[in-house]
C-alpha cells in the first residue's frame, strides 16, 4: 500500500517533511520528452540549478549503484524520485528503475514527475509498481491557454500542434490523474506561473485538478527563457496572489527548492549531487519547471 498524503507530510521533503530533516535523491534516467513547452530548455550541464538539467543520464542498473552510494553519504534520504531530465513516461526507463528500487530498497518512498501525456494509458503500471507520490505538471485546463505555453506534443508517433495537441494533453492528464488518484496514490500538481498567459487561470486549474483527485498544488514562477524569454517572471506578490487563489480549492505547497533532475540530499540544508554524479555545483539559477 502506498504512503498516504498524511504519511508523506512527515517523510517527504516536498510535502512538509522538510521540517523533519528528510532528504531525497533524483535519479536522471529519463532522457526523452514528448511535449515541447515554450519555456523549457532541457540541457545536460553542471551549473544550472533547475529541473530539466542533469550532468548525465544514467541507466536503471546504474541508479541502484547511485542509490547505494547516496544512502551511505546521506542516510537522511527517504525518497527516490525521478523527474527527468525528460518525461518519465516517454520512455520505459523510469518504471524499470522503480521496479528495481522497490525490490532492493523497499523502504524508500517512490516519487515520480510527469507531464501526464501518457499517464492514463500507463496508469496501471504506475499503480502496480507502487509509486507513492506522483507529480503532474498541468499548466492550463483550457486548450486556448495551453497552446500559448506548449508548442506541440508527440503522441503515438504523430506530432499534434496548437489547440489539437493541447486538447489531447489536457484530456490525458485529467483522465490519468483521476485513475491514479482513485488507487490511493498521492498526487501533486505543478503549474508554471506565466502571469500574462495563465495568471488569471490559476483558480480554474486548482479547482479542476482537485476535483480529479489531486491533494496538493505547487505554483512555480517562470524563469524567462527559450520561446518565453521576453516574458516577465512573476514577482513575489503575483506568486502569493496565485497561491492564495488556488488555496480556496486545494492545499498549496509553498517551499519548493527548484531541484535539478540529479539533486541529492536534504533540500535547503545539504547537497551531495556533485559527489554522487561527479559534477560541479555552481551558480547559474535558471529554474523553469519541475
Amino acid at each position: 500500500m502506498s504512503n498516504t498524503y498524511q504519511d508523506l507530510q512527515n517523510s517527504h521533503p516536498c510535502f512538509g517533511g522538510h521540517k523533519n530533516n528528510v532528504g531525497r535523491i533524483h535519479l536522471p534516467v529519463s532522457p526523452g520528452c514528448n511535449i515541447a513547452c515554450r519555456f523549457c530548455d532541457r540541457v545536460i550541464n553542471d551549473v544550472e540549478e533547475r529541473p530539466g538539467v542533469t550532468s548525465k543520464v544514467i541507466t536503471p542498473d546504474e541508479s541502484l549503484e547511485v542509490l547505494e552510494k547516496a544512502l551511505s553519504i546521506c542516510p537522511e534520504i527517504t525518497v527516490a524520485g525521478i523527474a527527468g531530465p525528460g518525461d518519465t513516461l516517454a520512455t520505459d526507463y523510469a518504471l524499470q528503475t522503480f521496479r528495481k528500487v522497490k525490490e532492493k530498497f523497499p523502504k524508500l518512498i517512490k516519487c515520480m514527475s510527469t507531464n501526464g501525456l501518457l499517464l492514463y494509458e500507463k496508469a496501471d503500471e504506475v499503480i502496480d509498481i507502487g509509486i507513492d507520490s506522483l507529480t503532474v505538471t498541468v499548466n492550463a485546463v483550457k486548450p486556448e491557454i495551453l497552446e500559448k505555453l506548449n508548442k506541440y506534443i508527440i503522441y503515438h508517433g504523430r506530432k499534434y500542434e496548437g489547440i489539437e495537441g493541447a486538447e489531447i494533453l489536457i484530456e490525458n492528464q485529467l483522465k490519468g490523474i483521476k485513475k491514479v488518484a482513485a488507487s490511493g496514490i498521492t498526487i501533486k500538481i505543478n503549474t508554471v506561473l506565466v502571469p500574462e498567459i495563465n495568471g488569471g487561470h490559476i483558480e480554474e486549474i486548482a479547482k479542476t485538478v482537485k476535483e480529479a483527485g489531486a491533494s496538493i498544488y505547487n505554483i512555480i514562477p517562470l524563469i524567462p527563457q527559450y520561446e518565453l524569454a521576453d516574458r516577465k517572471a512573476p514577482n513575489c506578490l503575483q506568486i502569493d496572489e496565485a497561491r492564495t487563489k488556488a488555496s480556496k480549492y486545494i492545499d498549496v505547497f509553498r517551499h519548493c527548492q527548484h531541484c535539478r533532475a540529479d539533486a541529492v540530499g536534504v533540500p535547503g540544508k545539504s547537497e551531495y549531487g556533485d559527489r554522487i554524479y561527479q559534477r560541479r555545483l555552481n551558480v547559474k539559477e535558471t529554474f523553469s519547471h519541475g
